[in-house]
């Protein structure tokens, strides 16, 4: 059995993405204390940042898909909503962050080499703009059906904090 608990810290380069006349750049880190060799990443911060030049709204959560053939986006951890109903706006330069629990432990177990992102538009369930395809930062993800993401939030802190007890 591998070990679910671990993760190893690196920082990819964060990848460019338009969001209705906005640019964002995208990008997964792994959060936790380092994994054993062979070991894969299991609680991840997604981070974006407004390479624009004007303001730009995050709406609700990222739709994430882990791996290229997932029929279904990652569910939402409905109490991680740092201010229900609101965008998260972001300036210039500035980030924001959701946390992505690969493996809650459940069944299932099936590999990602993949993780594609899409902003929400203004509508629930609605896309802005094109998916972005995020650098995985293992060789393999094991993602299983207790996958989550957080809503977005500017605080990388409070996104992690609700999967890392996980």
């Amino acid at each position: 059995m591998r070990d679910r608990r671990s993760a190893i810290d690196s920082r990819e380069r964060p990848l460019a993405a338009d969001h209705g006349g906005h640019h964002e750049s995208a990008h997964a880190c792994p959060q936790g204390p380092p994994a054993p060799e062979g070991k894969e990443a299991r609680h991840l911060l997604l981070t974006v940042q407004n390479a624009g030049d004007k303001k730009c709204d995050l709406y609700r959560y990222p739709l994430v898909r882990l791996g290229a053939d997932a029929r279904t986006t990652v569910p939402v951890t409905k109490d991680s909503d740092p201010d229900a109903g609101r965008p998260v706006t972001i300036a210039p330069g500035e980030e924001a962050y959701a946390a992505l629990l690969v493996g809650g432990g459940a069944r299932d177990e099936y590999e990602a080499k993949s993780i594609t992102l899409v902003l929400q538009g203004g509508k629930p369930g609605s896309g802005a703009g094109k998916p972005v395809d995020v650098p995985v930062p293992v060789d393999t993800l094991y993602a299983d059906d207790g996958r989550l993401v957080t809503y977005w939030t500017t605080a990388s802190g409070y996104a992690l904090d609700f999967i890392m007890s996980k």
